[in-house]
């Protein structure tokens, strides 16, 4: 199953209280189960603006349908093609 990375455009997104990301963590299971369990979100970064997030998904649309059902921007959706870590060097 195709992995993404969601980039989200997020003002402010770094000096959110723990409550508010809460919530939206919660919105966002809240709508992963009505989408089923073809799609699953692994984790997310929360940087100064923005939060990117890694989902397993079987394509971009269902990653943009969870965005538009949860009111959750997805300014980029990009298919991971490969991973590598520092074991690629050896």
């Amino acid at each position: 199953m195709p992995k993404y990375v969601i980039e989200r455009e997020l003002p402010g997104a770094g000096q959110l209280p723990a409550d508010t990301l809460q919530a939206i963590s919660r919105k966002s299971c809240s709508v992963l189960n009505e989408l089923g369990p073809q799609i699953q979100w692994v984790q997310s970064y929360v940087t100064d603006n923005k939060i990117y997030c890694i989902y397993i998904a079987p394509d971009a649309e269902m990653v943009r349908e969870h965005a538009r059902q949860g009111g959750f921007p997805a300014d980029s959706v990009a298919e991971v093609r490969v991973m590598i870590d520092p074991t690629t060097a050896e």
